[in-house]
């Protein structure tokens, strides 16, 4: 055939024909409304095949792939409107070049210790004393021990870390600790033209809060103009916490 025709096919495939892999069977996965929610295993039962057969059918003749589920914050028709709302105030009364000099800032817990998970860390021994004597054991405070990290963020960088272990940030801690952080950035990064921007939580819609911000930014953006449910900076502050 390669004499003649430069090429071999086949009217068949060789070696020994399929018996569970069949158009069939892969019609009957495919068909499967559930399919998205069930595991190897659960399929492999209802259509008595193997496991093997099942993620074969999924993954190379489906081209199927696994994903975990992901969670994002709900967000409601009215902050939508809100945040809409917002970007068309910030495009009628911002030039390009001065949403460049906007410096966000936010605040999130975390915790110092992260939640262990002992099916990824196994330890092969003889008995479970030895386990425990080789680092077996975990141990766990009953009250988990949690910081306030502060940080601010624009498009040149971010600023420095303010981390708080005395609790929860209120008003008067957020004037005397953060607060001088954002005017000294600010003004280091920006010089004396820039915009200051936070979310609408208590303690930066507090008065006090809003007058300091007033009193000592070169631009601020107050609270009139700011909706609940933002996006922060929750992501960055996790993957700085890693």
């Amino acid at each position: 055939m390669i004499d003649e025709i430069s090429s071999i096919d086949l009217s068949r495939s060789s070696g020994r024909s399929r018996t569970v892999r069949t158009k069939t069977m892969i019609s009957k996965v495919k068909r499967k409304p559930e399919r998205g929610k069930v595991s190897n295993r659960k399929l492999a039962l209802e259509l008595d095949i193997s496991r093997t057969s099942a993620r074969r059918i999924l993954r190379e003749d489906l081209g199927c792939r696994p994903y975990m589920t992901l969670i994002e914050p709900f967000i409601s028709d009215q902050n939508k409107i809100k945040r809409k709302q917002f970007a068309n105030w910030i495009q009628t009364n911002f030039r390009k070049e001065e949403t460049l000099k906007i410096l966000f800032s936010d605040e999130k817990t975390c915790d110092i210790y992260v939640v262990y998970n002992s099916q990824n860390d196994r330890i092969c021994t003889i008995n479970r004393t030895q386990a425990n004597r080789i680092g077996g054991l975990k141990q766990k405070r009953q009250f988990s021990q949690k910081v306030m990290v502060w940080l601010g963020a624009c498009c040149n960088g971010t600023s420095p870390l303010v981390i708080s272990e005395e609790g929860t940030l209120d008003h008067a801690r957020c004037i005397d600790e953060v607060l001088p952080v954002v005017l000294k950035y600010g003004n280091k990064t920006f010089g004396d033209e820039w915009t200051f921007q936070q979310d609408v939580t208590k303690p930066h819609i507090h008065h006090l809060t809003q007058e300091w911000c007033r009193n000592n930014f070169p631009s601020f953006i107050n609270e009139d103009h700011r909706s609940a449910h933002n996006p922060d900076l929750n992501l960055l502050l996790r993957a700085i916490q890693k």
